[in-house]
């Protein structure tokens, strides 16, 4: 496994394709409702779980909640000593959401082409399981990029928010960067927009852009957030462009940066509250 960091790393994009992973994520509980919360009740003190949780130690997190920047289930936190249950309760710190439970870990790849996304293969090919080994137990990899498409893939063993991230009806955009043959019709923009007829059905894009073109060749930025196979490959056939490079550059909030192939890292605080916001836990 490549354990760089992302400080010295160069800049590769990403790929594609989800719908097929969808076994990989448990079936979807309901949601817990948010209601108002009791300061009574049975839990732990709310500053010393946010010091567990890294925010900072019980005394600064004591004046975070002194000058509201501390909230629970969307309520600002009026009193010190409130209790709080972290396996339920959702706490954020500046609006953004914190992972109170260590056992649950979610880590970015930038998957080089080549490589299956399968933590194992009966036929020998390397795998992202191979690249991962035991980083952390139960890590499963949030829908797929197929062989030939690099970039960014999602790792987790938090199983719900696993399933969110690959069910189609949260809508996660995922941004692509597509290196393509020929020029880019400048209405190409507005035909995508407003949607494309495939074989297995319509396709629309949520953004397209040209990002640079040289030499009988375009590199193009496609936003979409299906999920059926190939789907950026045959979009991008279907309207002439046929594309030698596919890179997986962004999920939702969470970007590849300067992340170098073959590298893994952990999200950071600030992107997995985003994430977490953004599928609604």
């Amino acid at each position: 496994m490549n354990t760089a960091t992302p400080d010295d790393e160069t800049t590769t994009a990403a790929g594609e394709g989800w719908a097929e992973d969808m076994e990989l994520a448990p079936s979807h509980p309901g949601d817990r409702p948010s209601g108002a919360h009791d300061p009574e009740r049975e839990g732990e003190r709310l500053q010393k779980v946010l010091a567990r949780a890294g925010v900072g130690s019980r005394r600064v997190c004591e004046d975070m909640i002194e000058a509201g920047r501390i909230s629970v289930n969307g309520a600002v936190v009026q009193v010190q000593g409130m209790r709080v249950d972290p396996e339920t309760d959702k706490i954020a710190v500046d609006g953004v959401r914190i992972e109170l439970r260590d056992d649950r870990v979610t880590y970015a790849l930038n998957k080089p082409s080549g490589v299956i996304t399968a933590m194992s293969d009966d036929r020998n090919r390397p795998t992202v399981g191979d690249m991962i080994g035991d980083l952390a137990p139960g890590l499963v990899h949030v829908g797929r990029l197929d062989q030939d498409t690099e970039g960014l893939l999602l790792l987790t063993n938090d199983g719900e928010l696993a399933h969110r991230l690959a069910h189609p009806s949260y809508e996660v955009r995922k941004t692509y960067l597509a290196q393509v043959s020929g020029s880019v019709p400048r209405d190409l923009h507005r035909r995508l927009r407003a949607g494309v007829d495939l074989d297995d059905g319509p396709v629309t894009v949520d953004a397209f852009r040209v990002v640079d073109t040289h030499a009988g060749q375009s590199v193009v930025e496609v936003v979409l957030h299906e999920g059926r196979k190939h789907i950026v490959r045959r979009l991008l056939a279907h309207v002439g462009l046929p594309v030698s490079r596919l890179t997986r550059t962004a999920i939702g909030p969470v970007e590849l940066q300067r992340m170098r192939s073959g590298s893994i890292r952990k999200l950071t605080r600030e992107e997995l509250g985003q994430l977490q916001e953004l599928v609604g836990l």
